[in-house]
């Protein structure tokens, strides 16, 4: 498979290797879940799966959108989509706080398990990428 050569090409690729990662990190985490906690267990691990997948997205996509525009124009696109999972991240932490449903541990771990695997591919993904520092 080539290597990307473009930020789009880039970052299309994080986002689809994340995305696959993080399906089998929810499955994994889910029966582990369903072993540990049962069906709170479970929901937990997939929630910790869906809460990372648009984080990941989000960051993904807010690059590639930002990429089109000036410098400017790309900050501000980075850092609302930053601000914009602050905030979510904060309703839902909210909003899960306290649950019957929820296993704490289970969510956890799953989040830091998406997180960790996610910042290796997207790590490995760029020092992979043959994208030109200087164009002409």
């Amino acid at each position: 498979m080539s290597q990307p050569t473009t930020t789009a090409e880039l970052f299309k690729r994080v986002l689809i290797r994340g995305s696959f990662l993080i399906l089998a990190i929810g499955v994994v985490g889910g029966a582990v879940g369903w072993f540990v906690a049962s069906s709170g267990g479970l929901v937990s691990a997939l929630i910790g799966a869906a809460m990372a997948l648009i984080f990941v997205s989000l960051t993904a996509v807010s690059v590639l959108v930002g990429g089109k525009l000036s410098l400017g124009g790309f900050f501000a696109v980075v850092m609302g989509g930053w601000l914009i999972k602050l905030v979510l991240s904060l309703i839902l932490v909210a909003n899960l706080t306290g649950a019957d449903f929820v296993n704490g541990p289970v969510l956890f771990f799953t989040l830091i398990a998406s997180i960790l695997g996610s910042l290796v591919l997207d790590t490995i993904a760029v020092t992979k990428a043959h994208i030109p520092v200087v164009q002409s």
